[in-house]
């Protein structure tokens, strides 16, 4: 058995509109400036605790924690056609319905997305089947710390040697290393491949068709 773990924002689906959509509310409704863009994106990844500890790090913790409610409540938001702003990237549901269709192989997340945020998407993909183990932000710490990988090997079976991490973030490849498993960066999602690799991806695969390729390998083929 193989347990491969995947990211969701940024690696499964791009969620870039709607989460910059979010953060302008939260900021916009206490009248503080909004972060720049890049900004924003370079913190898709961490639970929302951290992401405002470093988007708002000047404001005080009860701003802080005013801005992460916000946020939760805009995000998802109400707003026309919303359901559209986070689709999945290019071949990414041939990709998941290829390795469902493994044996060998069982497919989990691990996110910094709640709980609720993934199961919309489950449910909207028809993938509720195809993830066995679902880590998100509401159970753990947030990422580097290796929690979620941790369990997710736990509730499978699975053993380091065995399970892989797939993610866009540097935060995904440090929790990787420090759950002592391999991870693979992908390159469409939110920080540069560069840093990936800086971070201990042992390769960025630049579309879905090479990363299937990559996870069709035997492993200890990947480095």
């Amino acid at each position: 058995m193989q347990l491969i773990i995947f990211d969701c924002d940024g690696t499964l689906v791009d969620s870039q509109h709607k989460i910059c959509a979010a953060m302008t509310h939260a900021f916009t409704t206490l009248q503080l400036p909004v972060p720049e863009r890049a900004e924003i994106l370079g913190i898709v990844g961490l639970s929302l605790p951290q992401v405002f500890a470093v988007l708002a790090a000047k404001e005080p913790a009860s701003v802080q924690a005013k801005l992460a409610e916000l946020y939760a409540q805009d995000f998802p938001a109400h707003r026309t056609g919303a359901v559209l702003n986070d689709p999945l990237f290019t071949g990414i549901g041939e990709l998941v319905a290829a390795l469902a269709g493994r044996r060998e192989t069982v497919l989990g997340i691990a996110t910094g997305k709640s709980r609720r945020g993934v199961a919309r998407i489950l449910e909207r993909e028809g993938w509720s089947r195809h993830f066995v183990t679902i880590q998100t932000a509401d159970d753990h710490p947030s990422k580097p710390d290796p929690a979620m990988i941790l369990r997710a090997m736990a509730e499978v079976g699975s053993e380091p040697a065995r399970t892989l991490m797939v993610g866009d973030t540097t935060y995904d490849m440090e929790m990787a290393v420090n759950a002592g498993v391999r991870g693979l960066g992908v390159g469409w999602g939110y920080h540069a491949p560069a840093r990936l690799l800086a971070a201990g991806a042992e390769r960025v695969v630049p579309s879905s068709a090479e990363l299937l390729a990559a996870l069709s390998e035997p492993l200890g083929a990947l480095a």
